[in-house]
Parts: C-alpha cells; sequence; structure tokens
C-alpha cells in the first residue's frame, strides 16, 4: 500500500494492548500496520479506512461501540443492521467496520473470539446485494479495491481516481467518517 500509493509512513504509536483487550481479540497484524503507516483517512478519494483516531471520525473504535450499542438496542427489537450477523461483541462472533466508500459499499472484519488470528473480510456493495466473503487480509483487499479493476463490483480502479491517500481530519460527522 505504501508503495501504490507513493505514501511516507507516519509510524504512529499505539496501545494495541489495551484496544484488543477491549474487543477480546487480536486484531490483524497488515491492519495494525497499516494504520501505522497511514492513519484514519481516505484512499482514492472515495474508500475510507478506519484507524484508531480517539474522538475522530476515522476511528474504527468509537464506529463499533456506537454500531455495537444499536445492535444490542431491545428497544429496536432482535433485528440487526448487519443481518444476518450481529455486530461483534467480546467473546462472541460478529463484524466489525474497518471500511466503507462514498458510495455507501462497507467493508467488515468476521471475528469469531473462538478462532482468533482468523480475519475474513466481509464486504457489501452499495446495491444492496448480500456480503461477500474474501478469505485474504486486509491489506490485499483494500490493494485490490484501489488498483485491481477486476475486482468487482468493489474495485474504484475503472474511474482513474488514483491511488492517493488524505489523512482523516480529525473531526466527528455524526459518528461517521467524512
Amino acid at each position: 500500500m505504501i508503495e501504490v500509493t507513493g505514501w511516507k509512513p507516519l509510524g504512529i504509536s499505539v496501545d494495541w494492548a489495551a484496544i484488543e483487550g477491549e474487543l477480546g481479540v487480536p486484531l490483524p497484524a497488515d491492519y495494525k500496520e497499516l494504520y501505522e503507516a497511514f492513519g484514519g483517512g481516505v484512499f482514492s478519494d472515495s474508500v475510507y479506512f478506519l484507524g484508531r483516531d480517539e474522538g475522530a471520525s476515522f476511528d474504527f473504535l468509537t464506529q463499533w461501540r456506537v454500531s455495537l450499542s444499536v445492535d444490542q438496542d431491545s428497544k429496536l427489537g432482535d433485528v440487526s443492521a448487519v443481518d444476518p450477523y450481529a455486530i461483534y461483541a467480546p467473546g462472541g462472533k460478529g463484524l466489525v467496520e474497518w471500511g466503507s466508500t462514498e458510495w455507501a459499499d462497507e467493508y467488515f472484519w468476521l471475528i469469531d473470539a473462538e478462532r482468533p488470528g482468523h480475519y475474513p473480510v466481509l464486504a457489501r456493495s452499495h446495491d444492496g446485494r448480500a456480503r461477500d466473503r474474501y478469505d485474504m487480509s486486509t491489506s490485499e483487499f483494500l490493494y485490490r479495491v484501489l488498483a485491481d479493476a477486476d475486482f468487482q463490483p468493489f474495485s474504484v480502479a475503472p474511474y482513474d481516481l488514483g491511488t492517493t491517500f488524505a489523512p482523516g481530519s480529525g473531526g466527528a460527522f455524526d459518528g461517521r467518517p467524512l
């Protein structure tokens, strides 16, 4: 990702033990490397990458906390926004969002606390189809979205947006990436 974007790694220091302690599972190693190099922000002017920026709109942990509280709100019934899945709760199995696009594509890990180290990517296109499962790393999936024109329906490469990165603004916008 560094090579394809021409980005200079930031070398961000993160207390991963505290974050993983809250989640109850380790995060994918390549995701942590991506975040330490880039931080949260936007690839190719359209692909949002959630990082770990406390209080910022590109913070995956804040996004996860909000999604989990909504998913577990008994006033809303048993329906989940990520049906047939649930938002991941510590010790369980479910989805944690790590990215999206301006067209409402969504990128999640399917996390199972009983299978730490196994993080398939589940992606849903803006057209509302079922989530597609990809048994690949976060960085491989993100690379294919940005650079592989044949990686449909998720590739942005056919739109000739370039493979750029812009850091997140750090401001909140209704709890969603800007």
